[in-house]
């Protein structure tokens, strides 16, 4: 005579016809043979579950990881660009590339401007302070002021070199003219060059080029901070 068992769960493994018979008689062996089934069921799911759960986890951090690198030591991160006695502090007229108030360092595609503590400003008082602030400019303890201007124009986005002839910031490809503080002077650019956080760690020069403030608009007599340069710049 044939006997009939139940479709196989593939959680549970198949009974023996012995165990058939224990299970479906009732009594103590079949509560604990129905245990033990019911136990592995359990391991097994769990058991899935976690290998469902690791890939996962694997698979989001190696997308996040893609989107979002490890920049320490790069472009995107904050680099020390050397210390504060690689860069001599001038007056904006007596600037001079990689010598005197403006200084590029090609790692963090930024100019590094380190105007002397008696630059001539055109504010005083909380107007100054707040227009230090929001150009992100540093008044440092000795008096002197640091800002760090990213090389982009901010026009259509060519590197913008500094002029030593005529002591500001020419844009080869349009025009547009900057301030040695970055500040615009004329020319087709929507507003003042784009400059990173600048900050200190005991000697070290830090900027920060993971923070890009590209708020500054064009300067007016209640903004300008230093003179326009008095040398034309063809």
């Amino acid at each position: 005579m044939s006997m009939d068992f139940p479709p196989r769960d593939v959680d549970r493994p198949p009974l023996t016809p012995q165990q058939y018979e224990v299970l479906h008689g009732g009594g103590a062996e079949a509560a604990e043979l129905a245990r033990q089934r019911l136990s592995r069921r359990r391991f097994l799911r769990r058991a899935t579950l976690a290998v469902w759960g690791l890939s996962a986890t694997t698979a989001v951090a190696g997308a996040l990881n893609m989107l979002y690198p490890n920049l320490a030591g790069q472009f995107g991160s904050a680099l020390n660009v050397g210390n504060k006695s690689d860069f001599p502090a001038a007056k904006p007229s007596e600037a001079k590339l990689d010598q005197a108030g403006v200084f590029y360092r090609q790692e963090a595609k930024t100019y590094v401007i380190h105007l002397a503590k008696d630059t001539p400003l055109l504010l005083s008082g909380q107007a100054l302070n707040d227009q230090l602030d929001s150009e992100w400019v540093v008044k440092d303890s000795d008096g002197s002021y640091w800002v760090a201007l990213y090389q982009r124009c901010v026009h259509l986005g060519c590197t913008v070199p500094f002029r030593d002839d005529c002591v500001s910031f020419k844009c080869p490809c349009h025009g547009s003219h900057y301030n040695v503080d970055g500040e615009f002077l004329d020319g087709p650019a929507p507003r003042s060059l784009d400059r990173f956080r600048i900050l200190f760690q005991g000697e070290s020069v830090i900027v920060d080029t993971s923070q890009l403030n590209n708020k500054v608009q064009h300067p007016d007599a209640s903004t300008r901070l230093i003179p326009e340069p008095t040398i034309a710049c063809a």
